[in-house]
């Protein structure tokens, strides 16, 4: 059809497979064919829903709702959390997240993302009050992992993901790491762990986190000046102790909260 059009033209069409002056597809599906002349690079990837459901935490900074959207693109439906350190952290911060989860969900129109909030703001007191201040971050991302994996449960998820890239901050060392997953058994994805902050930032830029990710909202006050960076992992497990951990969490579960995207 398109020889004899060209011929109509007045052209004189010819074959070249080796360096042609233009490349014609045909996809044949059922009994219709399809006829186009460029390919669009689309995300790739799964259907959304083909592998599950799991836990994302998102605190509305820049990694973790790429790390979302890069889950969402092997097939997982996410279930967003979001930890409200309140009174180390005002509102700004939630509604950044929020923002970045309504993004997300419109990368998913299909799939509402259930949206829960923890509140966190006494166990960061609790560390700080009872545990050696320097391990603050690192016993905080143990608790949000407590926390996440019974949410996991209720909502029959498989997993829980987290925005880490390793060596990017403080609490991301791989000694660090292995001192928040000490013991605990929790299946965690970390699909951002050896980008670097470029390879994120882009990321963010192509899927429409990164404005919201970057918008103005305060920075946790519970973060130590001296964060630790080589955790002992067994000494953790007697801080969690001291702070009343199993009371903490079973709290912080009992006052999770589902929150409205709108």
């Amino acid at each position: 059809a398109i020889w004899e059009k060209l011929e109509k033209m007045g052209r004189k069409p010819a074959v070249d497979l080796t360096d042609p002056d233009k490349e014609f597809f045909i996809e044949v599906r059922d009994n219709k064919a399809y006829i186009f002349t460029e390919k669009i690079k689309g995300v790739a990837g799964l259907p959304l829903g083909t592998q599950g459901k799991m836990v994302a935490l998102v605190s509305g900074g820049i990694d973790s709702p790429v790390s979302a959207w890069m889950m969402m693109r092997r097939g997982v439906e996410i279930i967003p959390v979001y930890f409200d350190n309140d009174p180390y952290a005002d509102s700004s911060t939630l509604n950044r997240a929020i923002e970045c989860i309504n993004v997300l969900q419109s990368w998913a129109p299909n799939y509402p993302m259930k949206t829960y909030s923890v509140p966190h703001g006494e166990s960061l007191g609790s560390f700080i009050q009872h545990c050696g201040k320097k391990n603050t971050c690192v016993l905080c991302k143990r608790t949000m992992y407590r926390v996440s994996y019974e949410i996991m449960k209720k909502e029959n998820a498989q997993g829980i993901i987290t925005g880490s890239s390793l060596g990017q901050v403080a609490s991301q060392t791989a000694a660090n790491m292995h001192a928040e997953i000490y013991g605990l058994g929790i299946p965690l994805y970390h699909p951002l762990i050896g980008l670097d902050k470029n390879d994120i930032i882009d990321l963010a830029r192509n899927i429409g986190t990164y404005r919201p990710s970057t918008s103005k909202a305060t920075c946790c006050s519970a973060v130590p000046v001296h964060p630790e960076v080589n955790a002992k992992y067994d000494s953790l497990v007697y801080e969690e102790e001291m702070a009343g951990i199993e009371e903490l969490v079973e709290k912080a579960v009992k006052n999770t909260k589902i929150i409205s995207l709108s």
